[in-house]
């Protein structure tokens, strides 16, 4: 019974268009910034930093590469909104259009109901970053060939320059990808928990954006600095510790840990408050 209700609320939520406004997003975004990379002087920029570094830039600016660079601004701004706008609408849309009570009229506990939607939740943010990744890749190889990666950032802790042969960097980049589900769905989890509230679908977006936005803010003042690991926006930058050479295995596990606990405590408290929740109100 379990897949049969997983199934139902798979269908209920790749049924709603919205469900799909971030797909389209990421599609337009990263051809904008495609052709901004391949037509600006942020290419130059990158070959300047190759060959000063004693690199052969032409062996390096390559589809990986390109989309290791166009996936920053996208997990940093779009995800978020896109993640939290389905979250925020798995149980309050229902609530406010009134088939939540009607759901709850057969023999099937709220806890359940709530884990089912979570699940359902959980499988669209996986499929959100698989396909932007898998979008990112394609559209950058269109333009440019299949040959090593660079990878160049900067966290606020720690900055990477790696390069990688084709091979190597093509398992790190999927390997990435792994940890920015992992993101995506402590957004989810988040988003989900206000949505359990008596709160309109956009209000429950709105604060789970806010929640991670001030995160997001407070952990770059310098004040803070020694409580950074408090903020779980902190911990959304371990998806960019695996192109490290050595991998910080031991940050990144403390990392994923802390994510799931705050999964499992946003679950908790959404499913507490909507058991003892007057839903007829």
């Amino acid at each position: 019974m379990l897949l049969a209700q997983l199934k139902n609320e798979l269908w209920k939520l790749f049924g709603k268009k919205r469900t799909y406004i971030g797909f389209g997003a990421f599609v337009v975004v990263q051809s904008v910034m495609l052709l901004m990379f391949k037509y600006t002087k942020w290419q130059s920029h990158f070959e300047r930093m190759l060959s000063g570094n004693g690199y052969l830039a032409t062996d390096y600016i390559s589809a990986l590469t390109v989309a290791v660079v166009m996936l920053w601004p996208q997990i940093i701004l779009l995800m978020p909104l896109y993640v939290t706008l389905v979250g925020g609408d798995l149980v309050a849309k229902e609530a406010e259009d009134g088939t939540l009570r009607m759901i709850l009229s057969r023999p099937i506990s709220r806890v359940r109901l709530l884990f089912v939607k979570w699940l359902a939740g959980i499988i669209f943010a996986a499929v959100l970053v698989l396909a932007l990744g898998v979008i990112a890749l394609i559209f950058a190889r269109i333009y440019f060939p299949w040959k090593g990666m660079f990878v160049f950032g900067q966290t606020q802790t720690d900055s990477t320059f790696g390069l990688f042969p084709a091979n190597e960097g093509l398992v790190l980049y999927a390997f990435a990808h792994l940890f920015m589900a992992m993101n995506a769905i402590t957004m989810l989890s988040v988003a989900f928990m206000f949505s359990s509230f008596n709160m309109k679908p956009a209000a429950a977006t709105i604060l789970a954006l806010s929640f991670l936005f001030v995160n997001m803010v407070m952990q770059r003042v310098p004040f803070f600095e020694d409580y950074r690991n408090w903020f779980i926006t902190h911990h959304f930058e371990c998806w960019f510790l695996v192109f490290q050479k050595p991998v910080p295995w031991a940050r990144i596990f403390e990392s994923e840990s802390i994510l799931l606990a705050v999964c499992a405590t946003a679950f908790v408290i959404g499913s507490t408050v909507f058991y003892v929740r007057d839903i007829k109100s």
